[in-house]
């Protein structure tokens, strides 16, 4: 069972419903990568949210079409605690209107555990904390790219806008008590083969670009089995090499026609000691010649360090132990935590993630609000 919620000053089930609503309107807008609109609007709905704060300065950043908002106390441009998330979400093709139903305690609907949930959970803190405790020396940064790899945003924000924080918190992994402290690392990778074009009656007279991106498919696959089977502490966490074929297209628009072209992307994972370059110089070995390979994303596996206090914390909260455990996804931690910043990376109970019937529990939203809540306002380095 999870502990009862009991915030400082406010009503728990007063939280619930505001969460509840809070992440309901955030999901009924379709923020995805081609609708840029819909994200310009998100984050209107967002500012609208913060504005209203007193001694806090919210400024925007634009890197590649790509906004981040970044909200933070006018004393502390550098905050010692920083909440970290992402308002875009991912696309569903075919469906018309982006809506949720709440059944059963929880929130079902495109995008509300990835990450629009979690992202109320962050609005709905901030302004609640900064109310109470005026000088509070906590941030918000609000991204639209983590789905296509967090380039343009939190890496954008680090390394080029010279953000900085003591330790970022980012509900985008993990569970309740499941404290992330190793992500996978990640290559996305586009594999193209060329032939050539013929009568499908005639397969002699051409050179089917798709057989050869085929059968190089398969090579790939038959090399990370065997890489599964190689690790002896993999565990329930499936820590191995994993590669998942996501796209298979050619430019046919005919039956009887071989194809010239051919194009494969593939969602590879790994884990030490691989990193991208041994993997990608493994992987082209076993493609062939004909094969060319275009890295789309590569990020090497990443170490979280997160703070015990935010363990105990979790503990205390929930009556639970907490787990430290690691991830076979991958988030913007890696971007912060190659500055040397702590990242604490657990989020509320959520499932079926990129799905039509993606949810998020709300009983959990709450255990979480005060799970942040406590450890925030414990940190001597927030409060002045």
């Amino acid at each position: 069972m999870q502990a009862s919620i009991v915030t400082n000053g406010t009503d728990p089930r007063g939280l619930l419903e505001r969460l509840t609503a809070l992440t309901r309107d955030l999901a009924l807008i379709p923020s995805t990568d081609a609708r840029p609109e819909e994200r310009r609007r998100c984050f209107e709905f967002c500012r609208n949210h913060l504005e209203a704060l007193d001694g806090v300065d919210i400024r925007e950043f634009e890197h590649n079409g790509y906004t981040s908002l970044v909200a933070t106390p006018d004393h502390a441009p550098h905050p010692d605690v920083l909440l970290c998330g992402h308002l875009d979400v991912v696309e569903h093709p075919g469906r018309p209107r982006y809506v949720t139903r709440v059944d059963g305690g929880r929130i079902y609907g495109p995008g509300v555990g990835d990450m629009k949930g979690a992202l109320a959970i962050m609005l709905e803190l901030f302004r609640n904390l900064h109310r109470r405790e005026p000088g509070l020396s906590l941030g918000l940064a609000i991204t639209s790219d983590e789905e296509r790899g967090g380039e343009s945003g939190v890496r954008f924000l680090f390394e080029e806008t010279g953000l900085r924080c003591s330790v970022a918190i980012i509900p985008d992994g993990g569970t309740l008590n499941r404290i992330i402290v190793e992500e996978k690392g990640i290559l996305h990778l586009r594999l193209r083969a060329r032939g050539h074009a013929a009568h499908a009656a005639r397969p002699w007279l051409g050179n089917n670009a798709l057989e050869h991106l085929a059968d190089a498919l398969s090579r790939l696959r038959g090399e990370f089995q065997a890489l599964r089977a190689a690790p002896a502490d993999a565990g329930e966490d499936h820590w191995y090499p994993t590669c998942a074929i996501t796209g298979i297209s050619t430019p046919n628009t005919s039956i009887n026609r071989i194809p010239p072209d051919a194009e494969a992307v593939a969602d590879i994972r790994f884990t030490p000691p691989h990193t991208a370059a041994t993997l990608l110089e493994r992987i082209r070995a076993i493609a062939g010649d004909g094969v060319l390979l275009e890295p789309i994303i590569s990020a090497e596996p990443t170490h979280l360090s997160p703070d015990p206090e935010f363990v105990n914390v979790t503990e205390a909260v929930t009556g639970r132990e907490a787990q430290l455990v690691r991830s076979s996804g991958g988030s913007d931690a890696r971007f912060i935590c190659r500055h040397g910043i702590p990242v604490l990376l657990s989020r509320p109970l959520v499932g079926e993630l990129h799905s039509e019937d993606e949810w998020i529990d709300i009983e959990s939203m709450g255990t979480y609000y005060r799970i942040c809540e406590q450890y925030i306002i414990s940190r001597p380095g927030a409060v002045r």
